[in-house]
């Protein structure tokens, strides 16, 4: 840009500006001067500190393409505000953009900021371009390129997201190492197949040749051990047959000693029972006989009544032996046959009676009462015995 009085001009005290853009002009040292501003980009980098939203204080690294633009009121605003400072431009466009970051900042919350890094800075270049336009100057690029803290919040955020990514790169490598293993087994295996292959139709071609003389052995070996299972299976038969029959042999002979053993026993019990039955016998009769010495010993009465009962009968047959031999009797003084009759009963009753005095005297023996006494007895037993055979046969019954 040049200023001063140019010799040309008609108005006196005027300075004239007149703006070169890409070009040359001549410049009269006496009356001129001339300030040349460069239209390059240039470069401005900040570091700006702010608490944001969320109470946290952070570092945010941002930086700035900015330039003059290239048009004659660009170049005349700028050069009229940044003409021979050249620094002056980076300066404003710093303070420019680091109030507006911080402002941002201020706004947001620390995950926000993290987040949405492109987006607040298209927003703080589409704030900031007006004010910067108004000085000539046009703003190329706005990055945030990293945001920090000294507390260790962000870091802290950051972890998951960081090992999650650590964690995918290392299984993105292990499925690289994996796919290339995987590969190298493939063609290992390919290799191993082909090798095989060849190693199999070799031996195919060679196993060939000796086929048929093997098949003749293997045949021949077959037969052999065919005739020899065949030997060795009727030697086996005719060994359990042996061993059968001498198993039977011997199973025979225990049974038969065994029967033998149980018939003895069985003999020997009922000899023994025998034998019992007989000490019993001979006990009970020795006690029987015991108690008749004891009982004759104790009622010597009884017993001459028993041996005067054993003679009865006799009496009695000589009593009636003599009523036999009378050949006829007349009764006299009889009204019929029953008054007959009942005279000769009594005429017997009376001899009897006699009889029993007659040996009474002789012997002192009663024995009417003791055949009364004998007689009331067996009717006693008598009947006894028929209660207990009724009461036997209604239990029975029962």
């Amino acid at each position: 840009m040049v200023t001063g009085k140019s010799s040309r001009s008609d108005v006196p005290g005027s300075r004239p500006k007149q703006v070169i853009v890409n070009g040359r002009a001549l410049v009269n040292p006496i009356r001129q001067r001339h300030e040349i501003i460069s239209l390059r980009s240039r470069q401005v980098l900040m570091t700006v500190t702010a608490q944001s939203h969320d109470n946290v204080t952070i570092n945010a690294e941002a930086v700035a393409l900015v330039k003059i633009g290239s048009s004659v009121e660009d170049v005349k605003a700028a050069s009229e505000r940044f003409a021979s400072q050249d620094n002056a431009v980076v300066e404003y466009t710093q303070d420019q953009l680091e109030g507006a970051l911080r402002g941002l900042m201020a706004q947001q919350t620390v995950i926000q900021l993290m987040r949405d890094r492109q987006k607040f800075s298209d927003e703080i270049s589409e704030s900031i371009s007006p004010e910067l336009q108004t000085q000539g100057l046009l703003l190329d690029s706005f990055q945030i390129r990293e945001i920090t803290d000294d507390s260790g919040y962000i870091s802290s955020l950051g972890a998951p997201e960081i090992e999650a990514k650590r964690q995918a790169a290392e299984i993105a490598a292990t499925n690289a190492e994996r796919a290339i293993a995987k590969e190298r087994i493939a063609n290992q295996e390919q290799n191993l197949i082909e090798e095989t292959e060849y190693d199999s139709n070799q031996a195919a071609a060679t196993s060939r040749v000796g086929q048929a003389r093997a098949q003749a052995e293997q045949a021949e070996a077959l037969a052999g051990e065919k005739a020899r299972q065949e030997v060795l299976g009727q030697r086996a038969e005719n060994r359990q047959a042996e061993l059968d029959a001498e198993v039977k042999r011997v199973a025979d002979a225990e049974l038969y000693k065994q029967q033998k053993r149980a018939d003895a026993e069985a003999y020997e019990r009922t000899k023994a029972a025998e034998a019992e039955a007989l000490v019993a016998e001979s006990e009970a009769r020795a006690r029987l006989r015991r108690a008749e010495a004891e009982a004759l010993r104790e009622n010597q009465e009884a017993v001459l009544a028993r041996e005067a009962l054993a003679v009865l009968p006799q009496l009695m047959e000589s009593f009636a032996a003599g009523y036999a031999n009378i050949g006829s009797m007349t009764l006299i003084g009889g009204s019929g046959d029953s008054g007959a009759s009942k005279h000769f009963d009594g005429e017997s009753s009376v001899a009897l009676a006699g009889v029993l005095k007659s040996v009474e005297a002789a012997t002192g023996i009663d024995l009417g009462s003791i055949l009364q006494a004998k007689v009331q007895g067996t009717a006693m037993g008598e009947a006894m015995a028929e209660s207990n055979h009724t009461g036997t046969g209604v239990d029975q019954e029962r």
